[in-house]
């Protein structure tokens, strides 16, 4: 006689779709890898562990290659083939290859970084982790069910926490650290009691399934799934750093090893607006007259907030520097949820969703070529404070040159046409979904991020105080900057390329 479980079993029989996964399970096994061999590499030979997990994510990125060609899934229900948990689409692609592209230049800043603290940051843990957190990273995007989501998002932050404090006797890194874990469990536990909410409403938690399903709750469960949605969005907010749940920013920032904080910059933000778009547009685009007024506020608060505080940083405060692109952070995660939120009013969201991504893409390289800059500072000036920045063309020109070119670009003005392309396709989502006033608030803020992104350009080409200090660039930070500023330039002198990439069949 057969059991009436056998049915369900044989639904959950998976095919694994291998190359589908190639990406984020090349970056897990290879940091799997480096943690057994730093039991048996030498101390001396311990760098080896770095160039093997630049190479690992190299291979991991170039594996985005032969997935061009189409759409594919995996983890399928076999009952229902378009039901999958993972889908390697257009959209997955994208923020794979700026999840992994972005961990790949932060583990050239990495090398160097780990050189010169010599034994104060172990390296075969902090390898290990930074190579488990670009892997959860690098799922979160093709994640199409709420449990995946949620696991790739812990996969990709809970790395991220110790990497923050992972410096012997650091105290500063050991309470940025603290505040860092105590705001992302927070964010986990509202955005988990959101799903629980939404899975009591619907039955399931994939999310075609849910976006179907939520449209006709029963009566009496309508409250249940409402409060769901908000909790789920309140959940991804903190991961985006949008305001009012960013204050842990700055001191974690300051408080992490450089490359980290370039690391969480770049790579944080994606992890958190592609699983706030996944959520919002993909499984819930019935509550868009929830969800779309709330992230237009968010928006507008966000960039608000960040670029008062940017502007506020005084240049000779310990850690100016790093401060600022803290803050500057905050500012551009606000530009970035404004395309999110005009989907919502748009009628076509796929458009809007590209204008996000876009953005994301200038804002990664150009952001983390900032860093490397300011890494290569920070080598001599170790309270690296914006002040330590003037008369850098006089030591270094070339550095002082690209470091200009990305504060220009961030800012939105030439010869960074790709930071000016990239804001105006924001500003036009905008007024196109018909939300006036937020184009308005970020026009004003455009403006006040002209003054301190322009201030410390300036700063670069004064006249020295003494003697100025000559920076040796190391191989790895010379390949950091090299790589950042040929993508910045590359997509100023065609930033087309970076729509048209963007802007085909993202779902």
């Amino acid at each position: 006689m057969s059991s009436p479980v056998q049915p369900l079993a044989a639904s959950l029989v998976q095919s694994v779709d291998w190359l589908a996964i190639a990406p984020p399970t090349i970056a897990a096994v290879v940091g799997l890898v480096v943690l057994v061999a730093d039991l048996f590499v030498a101390e001396h030979r311990k760098t080896l562990l770095g160039w093997s997990s630049v190479a690992g994510l190299a291979a991991a990125t170039l594996m985005l290659l032969p997935l061009l060609d189409g759409d594919r899934s995996t983890f399928c229900l076999t009952g229902d083939a378009t039901v999958c948990s993972y889908t390697a689409d257009r959209f997955t692609l994208v923020i794979q290859f700026l999840v992994l592209g972005g961990a790949l230049l932060t583990a050239l800043l990495s090398v160097t970084a780990l050189k010169d603290a010599r034994k104060d940051l172990p390296e075969g843990e902090y390898w290990f982790l930074l190579l488990s957190s670009a892997a959860g990273a690098a799922l979160l995007p093709a994640s199409r069910d709420l449990a995946t989501l949620i696991v790739a998002l812990e996969v990709a932050s809970l790395p991220a926490f110790a990497l923050v404090g992972l410096k012997y006797g650091d105290r500063k890194s050991s309470e940025a650290a603290l505040k860092f874990f105590l705001s992302s469990v927070t964010a986990t536990a509202v955005s988990l009691m959101g799903i629980s909410f939404v899975y009591a409403s619907t039955g399931t938690l994939y999310l075609t399934q849910v976006a179907d399903r939520i449209q006709n709750v029963d009566g009496q469960l309508h409250t249940l799934a409402q409060t769901g949605v908000v909790l789920t969005l309140v959940g991804f907010a903190f991961k985006t750093a949008a305001v009012p749940f960013h204050f842990w920013v700055p001191d974690t920032y300051v408080g992490a090893p450089l490359p980290i904080a370039a690391y969480l910059s770049v790579i944080g933000k994606a992890v958190g607006f592609s699983g706030l778009i996944l959520v919002t547009v993909v499984a819930l685009p019935s509550y868009a007259d929830l969800w779309g007024p709330a992230l237009a506020v968010l928006a507008a608060l966000t960039m608000t907030v960040g670029n008062v505080g940017a502007l506020r940083q005084q240049a000779t405060r310990a850690y100016s520097a790093v401060r600022l692109l803290a803050w500057s952070s905050i500012g551009q995660a606000g530009y970035l949820l404004v395309p999110i939120a005009a989907a919502a009013y748009s009628g076509d969201a796929e458009k809007s969703i590209g204008s996000t991504v876009a953005y994301a893409l200038m804002y990664g390289a150009v952001n983390l070529g900032a860093f490397a800059v300011a890494a290569l500072v920070g080598r001599t000036k170790t309270l690296n404070r914006i002040a330590d920045y003037r008369g850098l063309y006089a030591s270094n020109p070339l550095s002082a040159l690209l470091l200009a070119f990305f504060l220009l670009c961030l800012a939105g003005l030439p010869p960074g046409i790709i930071g000016l392309f990239a804001k105006v396709t924001v500003f036009a989502a905008a007024v196109d979904a018909g939300l006036g006033w937020l184009a308005v608030i970020m026009a004003v803020n455009v403006v006040i991020a002209l003054f301190y992104y322009l201030q410390w350009t300036t700063l670069l080409f004064r006249a020295p105080e003494g003697e100025p200090v000559k920076h040796r660039v190391p191989a790895p930070l010379t390949a950091a900057m090299a790589l950042t500023g040929v993508l910045g330039i590359a997509l100023s002198g065609a930033p087309q390329l970076v729509l048209r990439f963007t802007d085909t069949a993202l779902f």
